[in-house]
């Protein structure tokens, strides 16, 4: 490896890799993301090379295992360069006719390739529905770059910032720069990039940290993961430059226990940055020392919190403390610290390479540049997006999330995670950036966005994320450990039929307290699903409490489910989709529900013939009595009988 000891001789490398690659050489690029990594991508990689090897075609063809292409709903991802055709959904067993077709006869295997409805096969990723939208600047060179292989972030462009930081531009050009591009905190709290970093430089003490926060634990939420574990060196490249205008000569990256892809292809970025020049003494050649430490994070929430990110950092117990001074002027070991989340630091590089007002140039007015989305939910096309803030969120959700399965209703979105809220039907015109989530009662967040249809009970769905918060609270702070507690308890009463007359205003004044009292922002924002979900869907709790009656009909205490005679058909499918056993019938005989065995868990319901509608969710109401076993179906006319 090349030791590169200054700008001009990162140049010069670049341009002599980008000499040696063959414009027209094919290459394999297979999605090895986490996603893609549990449907196989490792198999996937191993036939291809055995069918180049097998094709004559290993000398030929390069394969590059990449990390998330995005489109996580359809993996394994395989994109055939340079003809930019993209394969999905691919297995081990179809590799065989991807290399005859494609890179020996330079053929399209139509089966592999995205369909649309109305055009047909789309196979250029660019033009499938779910990316066109899209603004991948962040997130876009992820397809083309193997995160184990620094040469090919290199050829791409990659260090070129960071090399015009060095040398072309004072530490104080390269704050100011990133401070006219009103970079906003992509971690979710919104806090302007350059101010916080003007913060920790101009601190007295003259030991500064740089701290990269991967700690994401949003549910539904991986963008970080996807970016650390696709192009780990563009975070580095942001890292170094972020220390480089602050004045820190040691960094962090306070990675989850849980994300071990990125972990190691992190160590491996790293461990190349160095021999390359690009880590410690001297980054290429121009003075300026610094390096990078791994720090992995125990799987607590809560740490995601930066004074108790920064005490685990330090070996203690990550709990936060009363920030009576911020974390930029006292945090790891007591000296100033300057944290950001890893979409932040990775933006940080186009933004010199590019200038501030490129970056201004896109976004809203209170909000600038693209926003990394999780799509997950109750929507057809789940994965990542990146997208320009103030995309309307109608925009995100149906036409690149391709709308509701199963023809359901849209009901909400959830933004922001836990600590965010729901944005519901009438308001998904609103524009998805800071300010204007935070007016719709909601928040930004980390970026995850949770679909929900019209099957999602929204008390059931605020229990969801408020069990998960007390779990997850340290405890340390009465208002939070025990204010979330008595709001589950009221949630949980409302689910199983067991809650009273007033729990409502009870859970209301409960979440003022919580929400006023907290020590730390896990506790502040912790009623926040609560709060959005009364003010937009408040009917569904009175209908709870007063009735005992879930209209999703998701709460299982509150529902039971019964086959109506007169619309029972006799086809089966209820009784051998049953996982209890709980329905009894025969060919030509109305179907029983037993209620004594009957889990609730509605595979009859989903199952059960929409031209029949036999199988009824009750809530609120009784079960009618069922009919005597052995009761024959009654003819109907059409001749449909089963």
């Amino acid at each position: 490896m090349p030791k590169l000891d200054s700008g001009a001789a990162l140049e010069s490398f670049r341009q002599s890799l980008q000499a040696a690659q063959e414009a027209q050489r094919p290459c394999v690029t297979i999605c090895s993301g986490t996603g893609c990594h549990a449907s196989r991508s490792d198999k996937v990689n191993a036939a291809f090379v055995e069918q180049l090897q097998a094709q004559g075609l290993a000398d030929k063809v390069d394969i590059k295992r990449t990390g998330c292409h995005g489109f996580c709903e359809l993996g394994t991802i395989v994109a055939i360069l340079p003809q930019e055709v993209t394969y999905l959904q691919v297995k081990p067993e179809d590799v065989a006719e991807v290399v005859t077709t494609t890179l020996v006869e330079g053929g399209v295997v139509e089966r592999l390739v995205y369909h649309d409805a109305v055009i047909g096969a789309i196979p250029r990723e660019d033009d499938i529905p779910f990316y066109k939208p899209q603004t991948p600047l962040v997130f876009g060179q992820n397809r083309y770059i193997d995160p184990c292989d620094i040469d090919s972030y290199i050829v791409k462009g990659g260090y070129a910032a960071l090399a015009k930081a060095l040398f072309s531009m004072s530490p104080d050009e390269v704050l100011n720069e990133v401070k006219a591009s009103e970079l906003r905190g992509r971690g979710g709290g919104g806090f302007p990039t350059g101010a916080k970093w003007k913060t920790t430089k101009e601190a007295a003490d003259p030991v500064k940290y740089v701290v990269v926060n991967a700690d994401e634990g949003d549910p539904g939420a991986f963008m970080d993961r996807s970016l650390l574990e696709g192009n780990p060196h563009r975070v580095i490249e942001g890292l170094i430059i972020g220390a480089y205008a602050i004045g820190a000569h040691q960094g962090y990256v306070y990675v989850r226990q849980e994300y071990p892809i990125a972990v190691d292809n992190l160590t491996v970025a790293l461990q190349q940055a160095r021999e390359y020049g690009l880590l410690g003494d001297s980054v290429l050649g121009s003075g300026f020392s610094f390096d990078i430490a791994i720090h992995r994070g125990a799987g607590a929430f809560v740490s995601g919190e930066s004074s108790a990110l920064m005490a685990a950092i330090e070996g203690h117990v990550g709990e936060p403390r009363p920030k009576y001074v911020r974390t930029a002027v006292s945090g790891i070991y007591g000296h100033p610290t300057n944290l950001n989340n890893v979409e932040t630091w990775a933006t940080v590089p186009l933004i010199i390479e590019n200038g501030s007002e490129w970056f201004r140039g896109i976004g809203t007015e209170g909000s600038k540049g693209t926003k990394i989305f999780s799509l997950v939910g109750k929507v057809k096309n789940t994965g990542l997006v990146e997208v320009p803030m103030g995309i309307p969120l109608r925009q995100v959700v149906f036409d690149i999330g391709g709308g509701i399965p199963k023809d359901r209703k849209f009901k909400a979105v959830q933004t922001g995670g836990p600590s965010g809220g729901v944005i519901p039907e009438k308001m998904i015109d609103v524009r998805v950036d800071f300010d204007d989530l935070s007016a719709a009662g909601s928040m930004m967040g980390s970026g995850g966005l949770i679909v929900m249809d019209e099957d999602t009970c929204m008390v059931d769905t605020a229990r969801y994320y408020l069990n998960f918060l007390s779990e997850e609270s340290c405890g340390k702070c009465v208002p939070c450990r025990e204010g979330i507690y008595q709001m589950l308890g009221l949630l949980t009463a409302m689910c199983e039929g067991t809650s009273q007359p007033g729990d409502i205003e009870r859970l209301e004044e409960i979440s003022g307290v919580v929400k006023d009292f907290s020590l730390c922002a896990l506790g502040t924002t912790a009623p926040n699903p609560v709060l959005s979900t009364l003010a937009h869907f408040r009917d569904e709790y009175e209908a709870h409490v007063n009735e005992k009656r879930c209209p999703a009909g998701v709460c299982k205490p509150l529902v039971n489910y019964y086959i109506d005679p007169d619309k029972c058909r006799a086809c089966m499918l209820c009784f051998k989709e049953c996982p209890a056993a709980a329905i009894t019938g025969a060919r030509r005989e109305i179907h029983i529900i037993d209620q004594s065995k009957c889990t609730k868990c509605g595979a009859c319901f989903d199952v059960c013939p929409s031209r029949y509608n036999a199988v009824a969710r009750l809530s609120g109401v009784p079960v009618p009595e069922p009919v005597a076993a052995g009761t024959p179906v009654s003819p109907r006319k059409g001749g449909d009988d089963e």
